[in-house]
C-alpha cells in the first residue's frame, strides 16, 4: 500500500514499551496517534459481553466488522465506554485470540488505513503496522526488551496483578502472537529493531525521533 502521509510505524510486543514511545514522538513530532492494540482489545471486550467464545472466528469476526468503534483518549465500543475494561486480565486472556482471527484482522487493517487516511502525519502502533499496515512506512521501529524487563514494566502498570501472572501473560501472548497464521508479530526486514532493556523511555523516543527526522527533517 502507497503512503502518502509522513507515518511512523512503531512495531513489538507487550511491555517493549510502545504504547510510551509511540505517544511521546506524536506529540513531539505533531502527529496523530493511533494505539491499534486498543482496537483489537475493543473486539475481544464485545465478544466477551456478548457472551460469545473468543476463539470462534466467525461470530469473532462479525462483532468487528459491525461494531461502531472510537479510539482515542477513550476507547467507545457500541457507545459504552470501555477504557478500562479492555485493560482488564480477562480481555488481556481473549486478545491473542481474537487477533488471530483473519475476518477480524483484515476488518481492523482497513478501519487503520482509513483513520490515517487524510492526516498530515501518523504515528501507529501494534504489533504488524510495518508489516502489514503499511509496508511502504519510511520509518519502521520493532521495539523488543528481554522478558523480565517487559514483565517487569507491565506489572507496573497492572498493579492489582502479581509479577508472576503477569510474566506468564505475556510468555503465552508472545507464543500466541509470533505463531499465529495471520499477520504474526514480527519485525519488517527494514525496521530498525531497539533493544529496550537498558533505555529510558525518553532514549527511546529521541532515536525515533532521530530515525523520522533523518527521513523528513523538521517535520514540526
Amino acid at each position: 500500500m502507497h503512503v502518502e502521509a509522513h507515518v511512523v510505524a512503531l512495531d513489538g510486543p507487550a511491555g517493549s514499551g510502545k504504547s510510551t514511545v509511540a505517544r511521546a514522538v506524536a506529540s513531539r513530532l505533531g502527529f496523530d496517534y493511533l494505539d491499534t492494540g486498543a482496537m483489537y482489545r475493543a473486539v475481544a471486550f464485545e465478544a466477551i459481553r456478548r457472551g460469545v467464545d473468543p476463539q470462534d472466528a466467525e461470530r469473532v469476526g462479525e462483532i468487528a466488522k459491525r461494531m461502531d468503534l472510537e479510539v482515542g483518549e477513550r476507547v467507545v465500543v457500541n457507545g459504552a465506554d470501555a477504557t478500562i475494561e479492555i485493560r482488564g486480565p480477562e480481555v488481556t486472556r481473549a486478545v491473542s485470540s481474537v487477533a488471530a482471527h483473519p475476518k477480524v484482522r483484515s476488518e481492523l487493517v482497513l478501519r487503520q488505513r482509513e483513520w490515517a487516511t487524510g492526516r498530515s502525519g501518523v504515528v501507529m502502533e501494534g504489533r504488524d503496522i510495518a508489516t502489514v499496515v503499511f509496508p511502504d512506512a519510511q520509518v519502521k521501529v520493532f521495539l523488543t526488551a528481554s522478558e523480565d524487563a517487559r514483565a517487569d514494566r507491565r506489572s507496573k502498570e497492572m498493579r492489582d496483578r502479581d509479577y508472576s501472572d503477569v510474566a506468564a501473560d505475556m510468555v503465552r501472548r508472545d507464543r500466541a502472537d509470533s505463531t499465529r497464521a495471520a499477520s504474526p508479530l514480527s519485525a519488517a526486514a527494514d525496521a530498525i529493531v531497539l533493544d529496550t532493556t537498558a533505555l529510558s523511555s525518553d532514549e527511546v523516543v529521541d532515536k525515533v525521533l532521530e530515525l523520522a527526522r533523518s527521513k523528513w527533517g523538521d517535520v514540526q
